[in-house]
């Protein structure tokens, strides 16, 4: 599969159709990222919408991977920070559709999102998972596990999962 990965600076009403797409494909997978079932491609359309501002002012950066048939994958980097955290972006929904999964589009995500947050001076990323398989990748990429929290969020259909947090320093100390 062919894939691109670019970054998207204003949210066209396609870019936010595409994203609600991957969300609620990945929510309906049974990821936990946020939200629990049902839930609506309208009602990820909105949460897609939300972010368009901070998008827009670079308060965040969103990075999507598409293939022939359309967006396929996304991450984006929280880069607004508190005053005291102005080195640290998080990332955050590095979500890649079940269809188009361990082809090495979330690695591609993630070196986009990376170099982005080296562009932006930002030297200490930070994100959480309830994915294994996320887990793996992030080993492989480098990430460094900091522990799991028992117990923090729900699954789609409901249940406790446990979250994995991960830290990733872009400068050599």
């Amino acid at each position: 599969m062919s894939c691109r990965v670019r970054r998207v600076d204003t949210l066209t009403d396609a870019d936010i159709d595409g994203l609600a797409a991957v969300l609620l494909d990945c929510v309906e997978g049974g990821a936990s990222v946020g939200f629990m079932r049902p839930f609506s491609s309208d009602r990820a359309s909105a949460w897609w919408r939300g972010l368009a501002a901070d998008v827009e002012a670079g308060r965040r950066a969103l990075f999507v991977a598409e293939d022939e048939v359309g967006i396929v994958g996304t991450v984006h980097l929280v880069l607004a920070q508190p005053d005291n955290q102005p080195h640290r972006a998080d990332l955050c929904k590095m979500l890649v559709m079940q269809r188009a999964r361990k082809q090495g589009i979330g690695a591609a995500l993630m070196d986009a999102a990376e170099r982005a947050a080296r562009s932006a001076g930002k030297t200490l990323l930070v994100l959480d998972t309830a994915s294994q398989d996320a887990e793996r990748l992030y080993a492989r990429m480098g990430w460094t596990r900091l522990g799991v929290v028992p117990g923090f969020a729900l699954w789609p259909d409901g249940g406790l999962c446990d979250t994995t947090y991960f830290y990733r320093e872009l400068v050599e100390r």
